[in-house]
């Protein structure tokens, strides 16, 4: 029910784009279960409803002519529309060949949806991602809530610096708030069906189990015609246990007993149905002896506890994996200008999140302690001596309530509180 729903960063944007020429044909893509059709439904309620689901509908759209389009459904969601690929084609030529018709696509299997788009619509529509939600999304309780950015938007933006920080957590207005959807997320991940509070937890697990085995069913069939499954799913396991780690291709390959040209078409499986995200090693400096192999995280820590079958306190890595998957989702949902890497020498310092703007970087070490010092900011000093810009600032995160301020450029803070 919409009065359960959150409230989404993507609604402003869709706003603005239904009144923009560039809005005329807009593609929402991103995973299954991401609120696609629901954002497209609350910010477009004015709009026609057609789904390619109903196999008697889409027949009869398939014979309207493009003028009988105008007619009719002249501003129109269309959805599931990747079941039936010639209706991207007559939504292509209402679009050439008459002026003021809408559109708004999505699908809940976005490769082939976004094959389609590519081939038909290339130059006539916007695409934008919707991803699991944000932890700022997370701690709001429906659609009229205020959706406050978050510190770390905030930071890159320049509306606050590190001189507003609480000297704790416990002391920010909406502490429960943020909190509780921190908690939600380490333990379920971030699909909007979840926060639900009707549901229990062992509801919420079965939902998660349903949706690991839908991913492999559907969308990996769809994506890639693998009719052996077993391999992708030796391979996502095997992700789901490393996550946070260097990408090997060659001990990945080993272990899941397939080539290394398999295992990189499966890692790419993994990302472009927003599963995973291959963090990129910065390298720029040809005078450091710098690792060049991306670490991948999976993207959702409630999919990545399910893949494990595992209760209880994440690991190191996979409390990284968490931190870095919200940084990334909330670069792409506030379209920040930043650029993501890691960093790691090959005597072994390492930033777990490097962020690139135009004209300096952000450093982000991520620590699932409850209580840091100053030996965990050793990998902060002097990166300027590694890289071509210059540090705006470094942040430690972790779960220590307490913020420190270790050095004028080092900022140790709650996880919670530099990203909710």
């Amino acid at each position: 029910m919409t009065d359960k729903m959150k409230r989404r960063i993507i609604f402003e944007d869709l706003q603005t784009k239904r009144q923009s020429k560039l809005g005329r044909i807009i593609v929402l893509t991103g995973a299954r279960q991401t609120g696609k059709t629901t954002s497209a439904r609350h910010c477009f309620a004015d709009y026609a409803y057609l789904t390619a689901d109903d196999l008697v509908q889409r027949s009869n759209l398939l014979k309207l002519t493009a003028s009988q389009w105008h007619a009719a459904y002249p501003r129109a969601v269309l959805d599931e529309v990747q079941k039936e690929p010639a209706l991207i084609d007559c939504i292509k030529a209402a679009h050439d060949q008459l002026d003021g018709t809408r559109y708004v696509l999505s699908g809940s299997s976005q490769f082939l949806l976004m094959e389609k788009v590519k081939e038909s619509l290339a130059g006539r529509c916007t695409i934008m991602e919707i991803y699991p939600l944000t932890l700022p999304e997370l701690a709001t309780r429906c659609l009229d809530d205020a959706l406050a950015p978050s510190f770390f938007a905030q930071y890159v933006t320049g509306e606050r610096d590190t001189d507003g920080i609480y000297p704790s957590f416990t002391l920010d207005a909406r502490h429960a708030a943020k909190k509780a959807a921190y908690d939600h997320y380490l333990s379920y991940g971030g699909y909007p069906a979840l926060t639900d509070e009707e549901l229990t937890d062992e509801e919420r697990d079965e939902w998660l189990r349903m949706y690991v085995r839908t991913f492999l069913e559907r969308d990996v069939r769809d994506l890639a015609a693998i009719r052996d499954l077993e391999p992708f799913m030796k391979l996502q396991r095997y992700l789901a246990h490393t996550t946070g780690d260097l990408a090997n291709y060659s001990s990945i390959a080993k272990e899941t007993g397939v080539s290394v040209p398999t295992v990189q078409r499966y890692v790419r499986y993994m990302e472009i149905s927003y599963q995973s995200v291959a963090l990129p090693a910065w390298f720029a400096n040809p005078l450091k002896k710098l690792v060049k192999a991306p670490k991948i995280h999976l993207l959702d820590n409630g999919v990545l506890r399910t893949i494990l079958q595992k209760k209880g306190a994440p690991t190191g890595n996979e409390f990284e994996s968490a931190i870095a998957a919200e940084i990334y989702k909330q670069i792409k949902a506030y379209k920040l200008p930043l650029t993501c890497y890691h960093l790691r020498t090959q005597d072994g310092r390492e930033v777990d999140v490097l962020l690139e703007a135009a004209d300096h970087y952000i450093a982000i070490e991520i620590k699932m302690a409850e209580h840091v010092n100053h030996a965990d900011a050793r990998h902060l000093h002097d990166l300027q001596s590694i890289l071509n810009k210059p540090v705006r600032h470094s942040f430690i995160l972790s779960n220590d309530v307490q913020a420190h301020h270790l050095t004028d450029n080092i900022t140790a803070m709650h996880a919670a509180a530099f990203l909710c």
